[in-house]
């Protein structure tokens, strides 16, 4: 009622107001005060206001207070009927423009889209990572048209990795029939079925086919496999020749469709931007020999940059820390001569990653060993310099000689050099450790990085798709989102 006292007028209704007027007029012969007050009062009542004027409030309010604001008189309720302040309310947080007026062709309300859809589902839109063992994955889900709509989110053919991402609908929420929210499976080849989403706790929820007979194909197994295979990688096994890699990718067919049915989605943010990192973090696909792409998230942690997985493999799964870069250790190119030298080139890197390790020793040791200076950067280079410099001119760049790479084709200028460690590990993401490398950063959408021991480069290259409802609501969310992925796949 307080709140139904101040939206109405400020304090208690009108009747109580007249019998306190007319008490204090017995009090107090200065009426035209009265009348002053009065007229004040009035003038401060929302009832009162013209409807046109109460649509243009309600409709700057948010839609999850409207319901409450219906309830404080029959006034409100029958100006919030009005389609104006509900299809603002769906332009302005969910972006629909052009697809409003699809809506009047089939005869659907921008209210019954917002309260039965809309809102309903507002907390599953954003970034979400798929519960699939090792092999994580990428859910966009969205408001696409009238629909919302599961995305995942799949990298280019093997190895082209500046292709632009390829896309393909898990599930999808609509309100064709019966006017209420129908759930869809869109997965298999027969067509959208019946489906189900359940919320299973804060930032998780998970999809449920009710129809998997749909995900079935006449030819069997077989042909399940050959039409995976043709998305998955874009060729036949009859193409692919390694050995070892056809093993991982039936591995990979055979884990995966156990999860046809059923899948659990945990959110993830989109890393937030300083303007001191040394380039806009993002995702990004990055080329993994013979699991081919993987998509990865870069961000940066004071003087460090890391890049974790959001798709995984066996060796190394989803949510694990796949590069961690020492923007305090910059590494200076020789020329391009000793640059095709793989001995040249693990000697400088090697000469960093000791500097490095003598650095971690004296931070642990007690304190007088603590009082010692400070670790130089490569070539006498200060702690940090080279990351917080103006942008460094374009130098020439090729790969050592005997260093294999899933692209003949790489950038052949690069503007920085960083130290830098990749974890690499055995089958079931055994005896894990953490190797030296060279961060090489080319442009502000792709880098790459120089694997010493595997004596392999990757590429990376920014994913540019545009994201809505991904970003972390603080620093701390997102820290503490990277220890959890971390937690899923150990």
């Amino acid at each position: 009622m307080a709140v139904c006292a101040r939206l109405c007028g400020g304090g208690q209704s009108r009747r109580c107001r007249r019998r306190q007027r007319h008490s204090q007029a017995d009090q107090d012969s200065d009426s035209e005060m009265d009348m002053d007050d009065e007229e004040e009062e009035e003038r401060v009542s929302l009832l009162d206001l013209p409807p046109e004027l109460l649509v243009e409030i309600f409709s700057s309010l948010p839609g999850t207070a409207l319901p409450n604001l219906a309830l404080v008189c029959k006034k409100f309720r029958q100006i919030l009927n009005t389609e104006t302040i509900w299809r603002r309310r769906c332009t302005e947080e969910f972006g629909m423009r052009d697809d409003l007026r699809k809506m009047e062709i089939v005869g659907m309300s921008s209210r019954d889209l917002y309260v039965k859809l809309l809102h309903p589902y507002r907390h599953i839109l954003g970034l979400w990572q798929p519960d699939i063992g090792p092999y994580g994955g990428l859910l966009n889900v969205v408001v696409d048209g009238l629909f919302i709509i599961g995305w995942m989110y799949l990298p280019p053919h093997d190895p082209r990795v500046e292709d632009p991402m390829r896309r393909r609908p898990l599930f999808r929420i609509h309100m064709w029939e019966k006017n209420k929210a129908t759930i869809e499976c869109m997965y298999g080849h027969k067509g959208p079925h019946k489906g189900d989403i359940q919320t299973v706790k804060k930032d998780e929820f998970s999809t449920k086919c009710n129809q998997t007979d749909h995900h079935r194909m006449p030819g069997g197994r077989q042909e399940e496999f050959r039409t995976w295979l043709e998305e998955e990688w874009g060729r036949t096994l009859e193409d692919i020749f390694h050995e070892h890699m056809q093993e991982l990718i039936l591995m990979k067919f055979i884990y995966t469709s156990q999860y046809d049915n059923c899948l659990t989605y945990r959110r993830i943010y989109l890393p937030p931007c300083l303007p001191s990192d040394l380039l806009q973090p993002g995702l990004f696909k990055g080329t993994y020999g013979s699991h081919g792409l993987e998509i990865i998230m870069l961000s940066f942690h004071d003087s460090k940059a890391k890049a974790t997985k959001l798709t995984g493999d066996p060796n190394v799964p989803a949510g694990q820390l796949t590069l961690e870069i020492d923007l305090n250790c910059p590494v200076r190119l020789p020329d391009l001569e000793h640059q095709r030298s793989m001995e040249e080139l693990s000697r400088l890197v090697l000469g960093v990653h000791e500097e490095a390790q003598r650095g971690l020793q004296a931070r642990d040791a007690p304190s007088e060993a603590a009082e010692a200076d400070p670790p130089q950067g490569a070539e006498g280079v200060e702690p940090g310099a080279a990351a917080c410099s103006a942008a460094p001119e374009a130098q020439p760049f090729v790969l050592p000689l005997g260093v294999m790479t899933r692209n003949e084709v790489y950038p052949r200028t690069c503007k920085m050099c960083f130290y830098g460690t990749g974890l690499i590990a055995g089958h079931g993401f055994t005896s894990p450790e953490r190797t030296p490398g060279l961060f090489v950063l080319f442009d502000d959408d792709r880098f790459g990085f120089i694997w010493l021991e595997l004596k392999s480069f990757s590429l990376y290259s920014r994913l540019t798709d545009q994201l809505s409802h991904a970003q972390a609501p603080s620093i701390e969310r997102f820290e503490a989102m990277l220890r959890n992925m971390q937690s899923w796949t150990s």
